[in-house]
């Protein structure tokens, strides 16, 4: 049996007394699984006595194995008993140890805080949603046909900027040709800004079969060390010369472009649909943070460290199941950025730090509303993940563990959580 105490907002004490009978047991099992390691002159290895260790060691030699014995299981018991959420390490403190006494001692430890909410309704905040004019139903038209656009050889004229020009080029320091500065029929596009800054430039007016010296200077921050801030020459024949052809903005390039408008009128409607939906998209997605980041503002929270460093362990792992889909270790990452891990945990602190508050803070609403997902709400987030496997909400449903279903509730909870948030916002 444990007594409770409660010592801060995010703080309890757990103290602990255990009958000397319990303790001798444990005394008992500790010598039992040490007295194989020990060696006793006269004794052969593994079979002195317990009297005879403790004669020759002292009293306390299995003081600390036979709490090892009791702790786990005195622990969890007080824990679940308490109704105790730790959050870190447990501080464990003897009060009083040796054989034929009362165990006596306590524990410390950080558990999840106590939240206390401030105004989390009617914080005056309201979704702003931008207009969508005609310049920008205009505009997105303008990029579909360039997105469409092809590129058609010509030989009548010079290169000009927007063309792609392909071209053979070696690039000189003085008169020695330096590493990676050569390329046989590279197409580029003169005025993307993909070179060096005056490369592009230099080849407008060129003709194909010119053969043109470009003089150019590489930016002092360079990948290159041995090259930056250096002036160079680049050699370069022009083999030919593209002109980009954009599509007209007629019947047959809407059938071409989109699945459903027929006209050039019905696709401007559609082009219109479109950039209104993702308007509003990201209004509610700002108008969400928002929400969430005022209400976390208003909250009074003692968040414990622990919490703080389980949320940055846990952010290096999504960053380093990153690297992994990109064909890269964590540890390469850092050699080549220059950065260490405790560089990164560091600039993950303050992020960490917002992101339990936030989880608190709408766990805390949750309750107090006494917000729950009905099965029906569930099943809408669990769809999701169905319609990703291509399987139907039953078929999916049937390869969920009990486990699975709970976090799926939970997850359901709290975004009911946040729309009631969002509700009551104004």
């Amino acid at each position: 049996m444990a007594t409770f105490e409660k010592l801060s907002s995010n703080k309890v004490k757990l103290s602990f007394v255990v009958a000397p009978e319990k303790f001798d047991e444990a005394l008992q099992a500790a010598y039992r699984k040490m007295v194989k390691k020990i060696s006793i002159p006269g004794f052969r290895k593994g079979h002195a006595p317990m009297k005879v260790i403790e004669n020759y060691y002292g009293a306390s030699v299995f003081y600390e194995d036979a709490l090892d014995e009791l702790f786990p299981a005195l622990y969890q018991e007080a824990v679940a008993e308490h109704n105790v959420q730790p959050v870190d390490r447990p501080e464990l403190n003897v009060e009083q140890i040796g054989k034929g006494q009362e165990l006596k001692f306590s524990v410390e430890v950080f558990v999840r805080p106590d939240v206390k909410l401030g105004e989390y309704k009617h914080l005056g905040i309201e979704k702003e949603v931008a207009e969508v004019t005609d310049d920008d139903v205009n505009a997105e038209i303008e990029r579909a046909r360039d997105r469409a656009s092809r590129y058609v050889e010509i030989t009548d004229r010079p290169a000009k900027l927007d063309d792609q020009v392909n071209i053979d080029y070696a690039g000189f320091d003085g008169d020695e040709q330096f590493d990676g500065g050569t390329a046989q029929g590279h197409d580029l596009v003169l005025g993307s800004g993909s070179f060096i800054p005056g490369f592009e430039e230099q080849l407008v007016g060129a003709n194909v079969g010119d053969e043109v010296e470009v003089k150019v200077t590489f930016p002092e921050e360079y990948h290159a060390p041995e090259l930056a801030g250096k002036p160079v020459v680049f050699k370069v024949k022009v083999n030919s010369i593209c002109e980009k052809e954009v599509p007209a903005l007629d019947d047959d390039f809407v059938t071409e472009v989109s699945e459903t408008a027929n006209n050039v009128e019905e696709y401007k409607a559609e082009v219109r649909a479109k950039l209104e939906k993702q308007a509003e998209d990201k209004a509610d997605a700002a108008f969400e943070n928002a929400v969430i980041e005022k209400v976390a503002e208003n909250a009074e929270i003692d968040i414990p460290q622990g919490m703080i460093e389980e949320q940055i362990d846990s952010m290096l792992r999504d960053m380093e199941m990153r690297m992994m889909y990109q064909g890269m270790k964590l540890d390469d990452y850092f050699k080549y950025t220059g950065q260490t891990r405790e560089q990164v945990r560091e600039m993950y602190k303050k992020p960490a730090e917002e992101r339990v508050r936030t989880q608190l803070v709408i766990e805390e609403v949750r309750k107090v509303e006494n917000i729950e997902a009905t099965e029906e709400e569930i099943d809408a987030e669990i769809v999701k993940y169905a319609d990703q496997n291509q399987k139907s909400l039953e078929e999916f449903k049937k390869m969920l563990s009990e486990d699975d279903m709970k976090y799926f509730a939970e997850i359901a909870s709290l975004q009911k959580t946040v729309d009631f948030l969002k509700a009551n916002a104004k």
